[in-house]
């Protein structure tokens, strides 16, 4: 199964949208919320219906997150740069509520205020546009070593760490994978920042969705480096990975 969150956040506006991307290379669709694939040519049974890859991803979608409108409004501020309030109002509106109705929803206020959001709400996506092109046009100028990488998990807002491009990446990861990126490592870093590269690097060895015992992680780990025990560590301390109380089993978070 594919990194999800790689996959969410390469998408197209078209892709997110719908909620998939398609893999010319191997030919299936893949939602971009959990990973789930459809292969294309294959039929998939649904209650009392046969659906082909695409038609069943999409029905996946459907069943088991309720519409992307839906997940991308849910998304936090963070990412999606709405208020609360901004939030209800555009639930409203996508319900197809009259600016009276939402008054009523509302349990107040008048129906020009509802206008002026609506005002407010499409200026915003101007804006949005506008700077959409730019950043695709500073991509295509300069290229994708100048791009920041994606980061696995949570990742903290305005934490400097995190922030790696992909010329740093390479450099960090080349520098201390010396006989190849499957390994070994030569040495683990102090530097916050290359502790991350590293650590987000190593969690690609695993696979999402599957539970690890301990040991299927420690053996994972030490054909990287000798001390698996404090690469576990990092990894569970850096919120790659997940594991019960206990520890008796380890996730990707």
């Amino acid at each position: 199964m594919m990194d999800n969150k790689e996959l969410f956040w390469n998408a197209s506006l078209e892709e997110l949208k719908r909620g998939y991307v398609f893999d010319i290379s191997t030919e299936k669709y893949i939602c971009i919320l959990c990973g789930e694939e459809f292969q294309k040519g294959y039929i998939y049974p649904l209650e009392n219906n046969f659906l082909d890859a695409e038609k069943a991803v999409e029905k996946h979608i459907e069943r088991e997150h309720s519409s992307m409108f839906e997940f991308l409004l849910g998304m936090n501020k963070k990412y999606s740069g709405l208020t609360e309030h901004q939030k209800n109002l555009l639930n409203y509106f996508y319900k197809g509520y009259s600016d009276k109705e939402v008054v009523a929803e509302l349990g107040g206020g008048n129906t020009s205020t509802i206008r002026n959001h609506r005002f407010t709400l499409r200026e915003k996506e101007k804006q949005a546009r506008i700077f959409l092109a730019i950043m695709e046009l500073l991509k295509e100028k300069t290229g994708e070593k100048n791009r920041f990488i994606n980061i696995h998990g949570p990742v903290p807002a305005s934490d400097e760490r995190y922030a790696i491009t992909g010329q740093e990446n390479e450099k960090i990861l080349t520098t201390y994978f010396r006989e190849g990126l499957e390994g070994p490592l030569s040495s683990f870093p102090v530097k916050e920042k290359k502790k991350v590269a590293i650590l987000n690097h190593l969690i690609k060895k695993f696979d999402t969705g599957r539970r690890y015992s301990e040991k299927e992680v420690n053996e994972i780990l030490k054909k990287v480096y000798d001390d698996y025990v404090s690469l576990r560590r990092y990894l569970i301390e850096y919120e790659f990975l997940d594991r019960e109380k206990d520890g008796s089993y380890y996730w990707v978070k």
